[in-house]
């Protein structure tokens, strides 16, 4: 009798004893899963706690200096997304150049810097979904008749000189000023001089706020500029994409734009076909 109870005694202890091994172990991994999400530890960060990310500081609104702070549309974005997954923003300014590379060696666990997505970035690193949208616009006066690409067919269309503006332009007309920058054509368009001026969406936007009476028709090309993420860092890469869709569906990443920009670059124009 003294024999079962004592086996009893120890079944019951070895029971009890699995059990709590078997909650330690689940409260381990819980603790950390959650630690890993705080400190980063699942993205294998540069510094930990910290999302390091590159952006040029030379790109206003992008990224451009304010004395010893780097601000801009870009820093604003990158300081969201390290927000998002609860982690201290470290920006770092880099020569653009040399910023892909600091990404693929491990100098910075992104860049938000405006890089356009092309298939040659993309053997050396990966990037997120798009978080703005780029290209040649077409701006008009206000009382303009120009609504489609059929009818830029042989107006006169202004480009700032050394751009690849002209090239576009060579596609629709043979008259075609160039002038020494963008901002001197659109100011042209404004007093009554052309009929049209190509220009991206951004200086638009600026001299639209610095009060020229223009406006933009149409995008002929869309360009996507998008966060680089190291190729084997396919965590960091989803939890970017996480954080972008929600600042997109919440409007934050649209407020950004309107912030820094003036307008909203955040949406994929339609092209006229």
């Amino acid at each position: 009798m003294w024999r079962k109870v004592k086996k009893l005694k120890i079944a019951l202890f070895l029971m009890v004893s699995m059990i709590l091994l078997a909650a330690c172990g689940n409260s381990e991994s819980a603790n950390g899963d959650s630690n890993a999400a705080g400190d980063g530890a699942a993205y294998n960060l540069v510094e930990d706690g910290k999302l390091t990310f590159a952006a040029s500081g030379e790109f206003k609104p992008f990224s451009y200096m304010e004395g010893s702070d780097m601000v801009g549309y870009d820093v604003a974005v990158g300081e969201a997304i390290a927000e998002k997954l609860g982690l201290e923003p470290n920006p770092q300014r880099a020569k653009f150049s040399g910023i892909v590379t600091g990404v693929t060696e491990g100098r910075y666990d992104i860049a938000v810097a405006s890089h356009t997505i092309t298939e040659e970035r993309l053997q050396q690193v990966n990037f997120s979904e798009p978080y703005y949208y780029s290209g040649p616009v077409i701006y008009t006066r206000p009382d303009s008749n120009i609504q489609t690409e059929d009818d830029l067919e042989g107006k006169e269309i202004s480009v700032a000189r050394g751009t690849t503006y002209l090239e576009v332009a060579e596609q629709y007309t043979s008259s075609i000023p160039q002038v020494d920058s963008d901002v001197v054509a659109l100011q042209s368009l404004a007093s009554g001089h052309h009929d049209a001026v190509i220009t991206d969406d951004v200086t638009g936007f600026t001299a639209i706020d610095a009060g020229l009476e223009i406006e933009g028709k149409f995008q002929l090309d869309v360009a996507e500029q998008a966060v680089a993420v190291k190729k084997d860092n396919t965590a960091l890469l989803e939890a970017v994409n996480e954080a972008l869709e929600e600042m997109r569906e919440s409007g934050e990443l649209a407020a950004l734009s309107e912030e820094w920009i003036g307008g909203d670059i955040t949406e994929e124009p339609e092209i006229e076909e």
